[in-house]
């Protein structure tokens, strides 16, 4: 049997289907697993052991269909569910596909004035895994993987001797504003943090992590924009504890069974989101300002705040925080 898996984008949800494709791999005989996904994203899945091949969507769309038809796959295992996978969907008409239940009426219940949460509480990767489960294919319970090639394993050298013996790692990023803490806020955690401090993010991080780390350049180093991703990655695995916005590298984190405080702003748990760890006992602590009748505002994001007042991150308890930070590392 040979299955086509897609998923565009992002980060963290790319990490998710990691258990499909697992669970597909090992548990039916003669399978064999290929991905399309963004180009940009094709690293993310190009060294896991459980997928044959990589497949990406670039600009010239006739020829990747093309590609893709001459494959002959058995099933598609539509894992984004949008206007593009509907397009390959029909490209690939005679081949059987099966679509993961978005839930966008139920997200919109919850995010629109009405506040109404109709969403399952099942995680998503629960979702994911559902719809291979004709096939026989069951959750292993292993959780999520992440592979870095050797290339990118970070030497300890790497960091400053002070964060050798162990570190927090604090994520700064978040693909939208309204996901992640403001800087005086993340100031104030790394402040009252008694422990060497890891920033992590992306090259567009790197100007806030500079302020951040003016806090204390001894304890705090910023590492955001010196490291590639897959780099990013180790340095997370390495992590006593990682302190995370709802971003991608939360998810790498719980897929190294690291423990995860993470912080929701405009998002919530209830999303079906949250680190996942299948049977794993990790430690994962959550920090919601619950009660406020404007949450969720966006099952994404936004720029800034739509009412202004940003009191779903401005209303964190940043001691606690930092606390359960210290408690965990």
């Amino acid at each position: 049997m040979k299955v086509l898996v897609i998923r565009f984008s992002s980060i963290g949800d790319i990490v998710l289907t990691t258990p499909v494709m697992r669970c597909l791999k090992q548990q039916l005989p003669d399978v064999t697993v290929h991905y399309l996904t963004k180009k940009s994203f094709r690293g993310l899945v190009e060294t896991n052991p459980y997928v044959d091949k990589v497949h990406v969507l670039g600009d010239d769309w006739e020829a990747m269909i093309a590609e893709l038809q001459a494959e002959q796959f058995d099933l598609v295992v539509d894992l984004h569910k949008n206007l593009r996978t509907l397009r390959v969907k029909r490209a690939l008409r005679k081949v059987k596909n099966v679509s993961f239940p978005k839930l966008n009426i139920e997200k919109w219940l919850f995010t629109s004035f009405l506040k109404i949460n109709r969403l399952p509480k099942e995680h998503i990767v629960d979702r994911y895994l559902a719809t291979v489960a004709h096939l026989g294919v069951k959750n292993d319970g292993r959780g999520l993987d992440y592979f870095i090639p050797k290339q990118d394993e970070v030497d300890a050298g790497d960091l400053p001797m002070s964060h050798q013996a162990g570190y927090v790692g604090v994520v700064i990023g978040a693909a939208l504003n309204t996901k992640k803490l403001p800087v005086e806020k993340l100031k104030e955690l790394c402040r009252l943090t008694n422990r060497p401090i890891v920033l992590l993010g992306g090259p567009e991080d790197r100007e806030e992590g500079e302020e951040i780390a003016s806090v204390d350049r001894v304890k705090i180093y910023n590492a955001c924009g010196k490291f590639k991703l897959n780099e990013s990655a180790c340095l997370v695995r390495n992590a006593r504890i990682v302190v995370t916005h709802d971003t991608g590298l939360m998810h790498i984190a719980a897929a190294f069974k690291k423990p995860v405080i993470s912080i929701w702003g405009n998002t919530v748990p209830d999303f079906g989101m949250t680190p996942y760890y299948g049977d794993a006992k990790v430690s994962s602590t959550l920090f919601e300002v619950e009660g406020l009748s404007c949450r969720p505002c966006s099952k994404i994001g936004y720029k800034k705040c739509p009412r202004g007042h940003f009191k779903c991150m401005n209303l964190q308890h940043i001691r606690d925080i930092a606390a359960a930070a210290e408690k965990g590392s």
